[in-house]
């Protein structure tokens, strides 16, 4: 089953990924980080399909998305 991972502390709340998320499984936290902003996270990862577009979009690379199994990709890098 895939899965999302946010890396809190380099999120810098640009919310790309929750626009881009097709399952809408992304939110913004009601938390601050250190650094002062609101961080993406995963409310629903049950939902996730692996496609990776949120991982894609991510301009500051805090996302990684792991799968065990199958993993679908849009895109073959």
């Amino acid at each position: 089953m895939p899965g999302v991972t946010i890396d809190k502390n380099h999120c810098k709340g640009c919310e790309l990924c929750v626009q881009a998320c097709p399952q809408q499984i992304l939110s913004m936290s009601k938390e601050i980080t250190v650094r002062g902003y609101f961080y993406a996270y995963a409310h629903d990862p049950s939902r996730c399909i692996g496609c990776m577009i949120c991982a894609i979009t991510c301009p500051d690379a805090a996302i990684e998305v792991h799968s065990n199994g199958t993993q679908y990709q849009l895109f073959a890098y």
